[in-house]
């Protein structure tokens, strides 16, 4: 019989406090610009917790939600740039903090690919029968790494987003993944301090070394051709057009992207899911936090083909096709 791997229950979390746009004024930006550029009205931001906090509470959402227990959970897979400290994993402190002590726990880095990626990860441990219950978090605190004297603070908030994969031989679920990594564009978004190359000093403090840097333009160049790339490869190997996706299932890197991904892969911009106007980028968190809200309002239907995608720094991208 065939194991097929489908999301049996979601969940999300995010922050109480909210930081409107307003508020970037102070660094020559304003809320006309940021929201017809971006897509992003208001983000939240982390008060007295951590990116394992954030995790935890948006797990425990997914475990509820997929009926199930912490005990029957097997795998924590977390997907983070912003863990609680540099070691151990932040999913060891998920793990902790849901006393789900029999489960194995690590982190994966891919940035704001992260989600998608640990899903394809854990998608492999119950597809070949290993584990039968995983559980999937994408979570992040970038205000923890952002410099807020830069035009560029405007991009990103802080949340968590979390899915329960598990097994069933009925005819949904995963049906393809097409991933990639690209070296070369490792300086285009990069947090240069705290790492081997670049231990912590106090240079690294005074130059801003530990908050991310950001180039904005290769972001949008690349994003803008790789990521049509991998749809049309995953379609074309699934024998599928783009007529037959009922939502895509996107990274929220900003409106402008967004848009110039669905008019390259001519996806009408009604199925592509959003929610950058109420978090604006949440990096890992982005994909399993939008699916969690588009899932709990109702919108997919059994049959309903849908796409995920993402891009990352790194370079990471990548695409994933699900049947509802």
């Amino acid at each position: 019989m065939t194991r097929n791997v489908f999301i049996k229950g979601t969940g999300s979390y995010a922050p109480e406090k909210v930081l409107h746009n307003d508020y970037f004024e102070r660094v020559g930006s304003n809320d006309k610009w940021i929201y017809n550029t971006l897509g992003i009205k208001e983000r939240r931001i982390v008060e007295d917790e951590t990116t394992s906090d954030l995790a935890t509470k948006a797990g425990l959402k997914a475990i509820e939600n997929a009926g199930l227990s912490v005990k029957d959970i097997q795998m924590i897979v977390v997907a983070t740039t912003t863990p609680d400290r540099q070691a151990p994993s932040c999913a060891c402190f998920v793990q902790d903090k849901l006393e789900a002590y029999q489960a194995v726990a690590f982190d994966v880095a891919a940035v704001c690919s992260g989600a998608l990626f640990t899903i394809s990860v854990a998608h492999e441990f119950i597809k070949t029968g290993r584990y039968d219950n995983v559980l999937v978090i994408g979570a992040d605190t970038f205000s923890t790494i952002t410099d807020w004297d830069r035009r560029d603070s405007v991009f990103f908030g802080d949340g968590a987003g979390a899915m329960v994969l598990s097994h069933t031989t009925e005819d949904k679920g995963f049906i393809d993944f097409d991933l990639h990594s690209d070296g070369r564009g490792k300086e285009h978004f990069t947090i240069p301090g705290g790492g081997s190359e670049n231990p912590a000093s106090k240079h690294s403090v005074k130059q801003k070394q530990h908050y991310f840097q950001m180039n904005g333009k290769e972001v949008f160049d690349t994003a803008t051709k790789v990521v049509p790339e991998s749809i049309a490869s995953i379609l074309q190997e699934n024998d599928l057009t783009i007529d037959d996706i009922s939502f895509m299932i996107p990274h929220q890197p900003s409106i402008g992207i967004l848009k110039s991904i669905a008019k390259t892969v001519g996806l009408p911009f009604e199925k592509v899911t959003t929610n950058m106007d109420k978090y604006a980028n949440t990096s890992g968190a982005t994909i399993p936090l939008v699916f969690d809200e588009t899932h709990h309002a109702g919108k997919f239907t059994k049959g309903d083909y849908l796409l995920f995608a993402a891009v990352g720094a790194g370079w990471t991208w990548g695409t994933a096709l699900y049947k509802w």
